[in-house]
């Protein structure tokens, strides 16, 4: 893209620059630091980028246009120029009830897009009235422990007209099952059903460890709901495969990109394995990361994820579409860098995360409330992470045109760097048989592990900056705080609720519905289709995912 001669020119440029203008400057005044690199991965940021440091660059072939590939500027030939992205606060309050009212404060306020909280009870596969659900119930999300439950979600909500994220991921199918059921039950075409659900499970033994089967079945049950959705929901993402949760437990941004496409790579192959064609499935895939507060290098991350991803597909896949090739992605703002401290602070980190987010091409976005540090957000607290997001698109200008940064000889430089890094995580993973073998014996969780003991120990002694925790500190009175609590009543009434359910349904019918779903799992049929029927006949999703749990047995790390 440059001629050799100008490269020359430019590199002898920066030398004389740097002997007679910088030096002299730094001599006499320093710089603020002996050395400067990027968040995560100890790159050295250099003092000034220009031509040099891009000259392999290929414009057609590394960059291209928006819409083609490698898509490294945006998937979409207009992107926010002809949509904006899904405002998609995320949102889940302690009971059924409570949900649909902040579902619909919401959509009332502007937002585009659900994006559902399960607690912790439902993302193990527990009903409310299980032991191992004491104390959790509505916690860190909603309570579906039935059908009843996600119709009271979804009251007067039109699922024909909005889209519903749901993270959840061991139980993902049967919450997938639940929610097929309402549009049903509303009468909105399968076709016409639109979101996304989580279903991301190897993510699941790296970082969260929700899980509940063991590996082989869990790729089963996923790849069943990659054959459903494409059969019956070919407007559904039928997985969201999740590096917002590798980076919160430590990883750098490298790393984020690697095994989130390696985890990508890793479903394909199962579905491939499975009998499904790339181009049935590969176009519906989602992809979910976080943003962080080092604008640069988030929009670099993003470029190089889209870039990398279209780069694996055809390399190792060759698929017929160009769609197969995209990668199509939501963003969290990161709620590992929210302070419990000064949290007003915490709308600046989540407004420059958002900015950083949009400035890298993300599909969707949710920004986190202020006060997620302490508890569940307050209403006051998700209109201002929503309003955030607001006036990013309609007063800040950067929605305006496409991959804005796009051409910075940094950016340019450090996408390029963070690809290549990936791309040699990733042969490391390859070395060790892929993905599932690599999280089997360890090896991924240990060299996040490693990240997140040194970057903790960089905060510890003060050579990272945390403004609020260990820099610019002030004095705090923490019941100032107006923080949103979920009530001791109401897990009694949520198994109170439950108690109902099952007194009015047809057991004999439940019971049915259960053996047809244990018969599937045995089998090789699809389970999706008899999940739907056990919903329908108001079989509990601990009940369901027992049933699952019979045949399958539960995932024991280490064994």
């Amino acid at each position: 893209m440059f001629d050799p001669d100008d490269l020359e020119r430019i590199r002898e440029g920066k030398r004389e620059w740097e002997a007679e203008t910088v030096a002299p400057t730094v001599e006499r005044f320093g710089e603020r630091r002996d050395a400067f690199e990027t968040d995560t991965g100890g790159r050295a940021v250099d003092r000034l980028y220009t031509p040099a440091d891009v000259a392999d660059l290929d414009y057609e072939s590394d960059l291209g246009y928006p819409g083609q590939e490698p898509y490294t500027r945006g998937v979409y030939s207009t992107m926010y120029r002809g949509r904006l992205w899904t405002m998609r606060q995320y949102a889940g309050m302690g009971t059924a009830s409570e949900t649909n009212e902040r579902f619909n404060y919401l959509l009332e306020e502007g937002q585009t897009g659900l994006s559902m909280a399960f607690d912790l009870p439902t993302q193990m596969g527990y009903d409310s009235d299980a032991g191992m659900a004491a104390g959790e119930v509505g916690k860190a999300g909603v309570a579906i422990d039935s059908l009843r439950d996600m119709e009271t979600v979804f009251d007067g909500i039109p699922l024909g007209e909005v889209s519903t994220s749901m993270t959840i991921n061991a139980p993902a199918a049967v919450l997938l099952a639940m929610y097929v059921a309402v549009g049903d039950q509303q009468g909105v075409p399968r076709e016409q059903l639109r979101g996304t659900i989580q279903n991301d499970v190897l993510k699941e033994y790296i970082a969260r460890n929700t899980y509940i089967y063991p590996p082989e079945p869990s790729m089963r049950i996923i790849t069943d709901v990659f054959a459903f959705c494409a059969e019956e929901l070919p407007k559904f993402n039928p997985i969201s495969i999740s590096g917002y949760h590798v980076r919160e437990a430590g990883s750098t941004a490298a790393q984020e990109v690697a095994f989130t496409l390696g985890n990508g790579l890793a479903y394909v192959e199962a579905a491939l394995e499975a009998g499904l064609d790339v181009d049935e499935f590969a176009p519906q895939l989602s992809f979910f990361f976080a943003s962080y507060n080092n604008i640069l290098e988030e929009v670099a991350k993003f470029r190089a994820a889209r870039r990398l991803w279209a780069t694996l597909v055809e390399e190792r896949f060759d698929p017929d579409e160009s769609a197969s090739k995209q990668l199509k992605f939501h963003t969290q703002t990161a709620g590992s860098t929210l302070t419990a401290q000064q949290i007003e602070n915490n709308v600046v980190r989540v407004a420059y995360q958002a900015l950083a987010a949009v400035l890298g091409g993300t599909q969707s976005l949710h920004t986190n409330g202020k006060d997620e540090a302490l508890s569940l957000p307050t209403e006051q607290s998700v209109r201002t992470a929503l309003r955030t997001q607001q006036i990013l698109a309609h007063e800040s200008g950067v929605a305006d045109t496409i991959d804005p940064l796009g051409g910075s000889y940094y950016v340019e430089s450090l996408t390029d760097d963070i690809e290549a890094e990936a791309r040699e995580i990733l042969d490391a993973v390859d070395d060790r048989g892929g993905m599932r073998p690599a999280i089997e014996s360890g090896w991924v969780q240990r060299r996040i592990q490693d990240v997140a003991y040194e970057r903790q120990q960089e905060i510890e002694d003060g050579d990272r900056v945390i403004v609020g925790v260990n820099e610019y500190r002030v004095e705090e009175d923490a019941q100032d705080a107006d923080v949103e609590e979920v009530a001791e009543e109401d897990e009694r009434a949520q198994t109170e609720r439950l108690d109902e359910v099952r007194a009015e349904r047809d057991d004999a019918a439940v019971e049915a519905a259960l053996e047809d779903v244990r018969a599937a799992a045995e089998g090789d049929a699809n389970l999706v289709p008899p999940l739907i029927d056990a919903v329908n006949a108001y079989a509990t999703t601990g009940e369901i995912c027992d049933a699952l749990r019979d045949v399958f047995g539960e995932h024991q790390p280490g064994l």
